[in-house]
């Protein structure tokens, strides 16, 4: 894999080179645009408002806008010399219990392979965390901003982990639902749940491509396509809870110790 970032990490005094891996690489289907009154492929090209023309990708370049409108522009050499220390470096603010950590604010994930002579202090790392069950928190400069991520071992390696800033979430709001659940709903939902438990996330697929392509040939051929089974009506929550119940013991062949109805 070709590194996307090289640094150092840094906690107390210890300090040891790592470069950065992207850890996950995401398979989208992608639809072009297209014109739909002669379905042509739609083109983005770069414009230039003051000169009222298209230009080359060579010309393109950042700015920085100012309050009034102006631009500053800004070189690779000028954000080369930014005065940010984490630039270079996984700054180690802190160490926290993995659990602490909402998945909520997860960001993107990386390897943070060792660099020459790290094989020591990163190895006693690693160990030290899978040992003690918790994380570092830090502070790296990575995709031209600064973002607070985690280091954390998995399989004898560090993941760092970029989190989102706190104001970054959205509060939700009044959006969580206030109606009131019996001791029998709740008792026979953690039976269901029960059942239910011990999934192999490594043997779902994605069927969303091939749904896909099953449209693109109908569109083609002409041919019909099966429509998948619409959802059941609605039913009473504790007749839809029984009836999934006694569905997922069949499924699994077991007989669950069912909850006791409440005087």
């Amino acid at each position: 894999m070709k590194a996307t970032w090289s640094g150092m990490i840094q906690f107390g005094l210890v300090t040891m080179p790592i470069k950065l891996y992207a850890a996950t690489e995401e398979h989208p289907v992608r639809l072009r645009e297209i014109h739909i009154v002669d379905g042509s492929r739609v083109e983005h090209r770069r414009f230039c408002r003051a000169e009222n023309r298209e230009i080359p990708y060579d010309q393109v370049g950042r700015g920085f806008e100012l309050a009034d409108g102006r631009m500053v522009p800004l070189t690779e050499e000028d954000l080369a010399r930014l005065p940010l220390p984490t630039k270079r470096s996984v700054d180690v603010l802190g160490f926290v219990p993995f659990e602490d950590i909402d998945p909520i604010s997860y960001g993107r994930p990386y390897y943070a392979g060792p660099g020459p002579g790290a094989g020591r202090p990163y190895a006693l790392l690693v160990e030290a965390l899978a040992r003690t069950g918790y994380v570092a928190v830090c502070k790296v400069a990575l995709r031209s901003r600064e973002r607070l991520a985690l280091l954390r071992p998995r399989h004898g390696m560090l993941i760092l982990q970029t989190l989102l800033w706190q104001d970054e979430l959205r509060d939700p709001g009044d959006l969580a639902p206030s109606a009131p659940v019996s001791d029998r709903e709740l008792g026979l939902a953690e039976v269901l749940i029960r059942e239910l438990i011990g999934i192999d996330v490594g043997e779902v697929r994605d069927e969303y491509a091939h749904a896909l392509e099953q449209l693109v040939d109908a569109k083609i051929t002409g041919a019909q396509l099966v429509e998948p089974a619409a959802p059941g009506a609605a039913m009473d929550l504790m007749t839809a809870l029984e009836e999934s119940v006694r569905a997922a013991e069949r499924a699994h062949g077991g007989q669950s110790a069912r909850p006791r109805s409440s005087s």
